[in-house]
């Protein structure tokens, strides 16, 4: 019998488990069609050997502190360097995850009187920064300009005398969709506001040599761009970009900086060299382009669902419970398939995630939706 002390924790797993969202550690197996290693860089042998390599001229594992300690390592400082060379940022910093790093700059930047507007539909981690700010903050429906736009003309004529902050990601985790951003940049131009864009996934993806849907922006004083490692680029870690006094105040303010161990500067070498191949192996990111559109096409023609013009397809079921049997269905045809369900996404459309990745081929792609058609097929009856 649990004790009293363990009741509590009991009785929410428990209700979880009634509504479909309790989770569990379920390792991999089968082929991918649920990891962002879009490009197939986590197995690469040049990220291998760029990382044995640093590893034979003494870069440690561990960096031993945090990066106003010893723990800023040189190769932290040329990934960066690097990094801002490459994404065309002033200035660049990197963090141990994309999550830390957006709840270092929401919950550090926004100041006391601004206004931060951020997406319906914007990740967990940036919620977590957002909910430590000192700003004002509310949501904007998702992927509509006019709606931030109300929110800031809302606020100015209520007497708002700050900065607005406009959150958003360029392609989104769960949709696949992408936000406006030529018309949301416009806005924070309008209404001396900042604009954050999230290019968590269309890093490495999309833009020119994997810059991201970003491009042409990132010089502008009011932008912060922040760009993940562990995706496309399939090592570790999270770069921001932002103009050089905005990241120097982020190394003397952000709490999580700075009182954080720093990366391994071993994940820092295997990041320069996934940068180096961006540029480098152009032909991966026109193979996935291939394969997406494949994938979409096939997706319409056996089941009838729209694709959502990228890498990431969203399969909407809507139940929770019906979305997990047709996953561990899939899974145990082979498929490693993940079901989404809420708090992730919002109540009533659970789906299946599916991402593709250069970790499988045509053949793949075709007989694991042939299957998914069967699947809710039997599902549904």
């Amino acid at each position: 019998m649990t004790s009293g002390f363990l009741a509590g924790y009991e009785k929410s797993l428990a209700g979880l488990d009634r509504r479909g969202r309790r989770r569990s550690l379920v390792p991999h197996g089968g082929v991918d069609f649920t990891s962002n290693d879009y490009l197939g860089f986590a197995h690469s042998q040049r990220i291998k050997s760029a990382i044995a390599a640093a590893m034979e001229r003494g870069v440690p594992a561990g960096s031993g502190g945090s990066r106003l300690l010893r723990g800023n390592h040189a190769e932290h400082a040329l990934l960066e360097e690097e990094a801002a060379a490459f994404f065309g940022s002033p200035r660049m910093l990197y963090f141990s995850t994309g999550y830390a790093a957006n709840a270092a700059l929401f919950s550090t930047l926004p100041q006391r009187g601004d206004l931060l507007v951020h997406d319906a539909l914007i990740h967990a981690s940036a919620r977590e920064g957002i909910a430590a700010s000192r700003a004002q903050a509310v949501a904007a429906r998702h992927n509509d300009a006019e709606s931030f736009e109300n929110e800031l003309a809302k606020w100015r004529k209520a007497g708002g005398r700050g900065h607005g902050w406009i959150a958003v990601e360029s392609l989104y985790s769960m949709d696949g969709d992408r936000a406006p951003l030529a018309e949301l940049a416009a806005l924070a131009d309008r209404y001396d506001s900042f604009l954050v864009i999230d290019e968590a996934h269309a890093t490495g993806v999309f833009g020119r040599d994997g810059r991201g849907l970003a491009t042409g922006l990132e010089r502008r004083d009011n932008v912060v761009l922040l760009h993940t490692c562990g995706k496309a680029l399939g090592v570790s870690g999270a770069l921001l970009g932002a103009n050089a006094m905005v990241c120097d105040y982020l190394v003397n303010r952000a709490r999580s900086f700075v009182y954080s161990t720093a990366p391994s500067p071993l994940m820092a070498a295997g990041v320069r060299e996934a940068l180096k191949m961006l540029a480098e192996e152009p032909g991966r990111r026109l193979d996935l382009q291939r394969l997406a559109m494949f994938a979409r096409t096939y997706l319409a023609e056996t089941t009838g669902r729209g694709g959502s013009g990228s890498q990431i397809l969203p399969v909407m079921i809507g139940n929770a419970i019906r979305a997990l049997r047709v996953a561990e269905r899939m899974r145990a045809e082979g498929f490693d398939i993940r079901a989404i369900r809420p708090p992730t996404v919002p109540e009533g459309t659970a789906r299946l995630r599916i991402a593709i990745t250069l970790n499988v081929d045509e053949t793949a792609i075709a007989r694991m939706l042939d299957c998914l058609k069967t699947a809710l097929a039997e599902e549904a009856a």
